[in-house]
């Protein structure tokens, strides 16, 4: 079977290059590098059945080229961060909108098998209820968090309409091995881990009591790997959550990270948090139900944030010191 990437030298889809090459399938990763990393793949470009396309998802050529004699298309690419979609939107939905829709295009002429994309729990926008259930989303609170439920419009379209086979996952704070720590808009986990290294005082955007489903990565590669090879019809052409189904504050969070990254230096410990006002866009409580993927797609989550943790930060400390 051949698969493509797109994204695929980024944090989620360098890791899922790595997972599908390990068992045998041809990988085609399609990259503009405009966040991804070379060095993400630098294993992979040994490998024979990897193939790198250094393209644009805004570019249908790019598209249609990638795509050529794919099975399988798990579709990884887009441009994350909220605050990045409020300072400019415009960017933001030119990659996530009309990119995806170009990759939607491309799959359905090509025939694809699967359309398996990144889906986001930014979706659920204003809606209040705990824990967030699929069917049940309110108002985007950000740009991003548009574009993001306009991907999951156009993955219902194109299976009615067209045919097309679809699956949306919707990543809840993913983390873990090769997610970035630099940059203005880094996820809070490695940013964190590289300022506590540095013996710098992270920021908390508010008082810390914000909560988050935190998602190891291995978790998230496990339901991307059930959503491209699941046999149940009823399980297609839908959306499911993609987490643990537990919560951990940002104060947790902070402890956690200081508890295990002071087992390689004690003097860690001791570095002070900041505390700050609350960001615009942000969602207070995340949340996930996963019954639904457990129920259609046979979802066994391994990793706990307590697990997760312990994975990354010895990653972290290994690759980023």
């Amino acid at each position: 079977m051949k698969i493509l990437i797109t994204g695929g030298a980024g944090f989620i889809g360098s890791n899922l290059c790595e997972h599908f090459l390990s068992k045998g399938y041809k990988v085609v990763c399609l990259d503009n590098f405009a966040s991804g990393h070379r060095h993400n793949i630098t294993a992979c470009l040994e490998n024979s059945n990897f193939t790198l396309i250094e393209g644009d998802i805004r570019n249908l050529s790019d598209c249609q080229k990638a795509i050529e004699g794919v099975d399988y298309v798990l579709h990884q690419a887009a441009l994350g961060s909220v605050p990045r979609s409020i300072n400019d939107p415009i960017t933001t939905n030119d990659v996530n909108v009309s990119g995806f829709l170009n990759m939607l295009t491309a799959s359905r002429d090509a025939k694809v098998k699967r359309f398996v994309y990144a889906a986001s729990s930014s979706t659920y926008g204003d809606s209040v209820g705990l824990p967030k259930i699929e069917e049940v989303i309110g108002k985007p609170l950000s740009p991003y968090a548009i574009t993001k439920y306009v991907n999951e419009l156009y993955a219902e379209i194109f299976s009615k309409t067209y045919g097309l086979e679809t699956i949306g996952l919707r990543y809840f704070n993913v983390f873990g091995r090769k997610q970035d720590p630099n940059g203005a808009y880094a996820a809070v986990i490695p940013k964190f881990v590289m300022q506590f290294m540095n013996y710098e005082s992270p920021l908390i955007n508010g008082d810390g009591n914000y909560s988050r489903d935190f998602t190891y990565i291995d978790n998230v590669i496990q339901m991307c790997e059930l959503a491209m090879t699941t046999q149940n019809s009823e399980a297609i052409n839908t959306v499911y959550n993609t987490a643990f189904g537990d919560r951990t504050t940002l104060t947790e969070l902070v402890g956690l990270l200081k508890e295990n990254l002071s087992a390689f230096d004690v003097k860690i410990g001791s570095v002070e948090i900041i505390y700050g006002p609350n960001r615009a866009g942000d969602i207070p409580h995340s949340l996930a139900s996963i019954a639904k993927a457990e129920r259609l797609l046979g979802y066994k989550p391994q990793y706990s944030i307590q697990d997760g943790l312990k994975e990354a930060v010895t990653w972290y400390y290994n690759n980023l010191k």
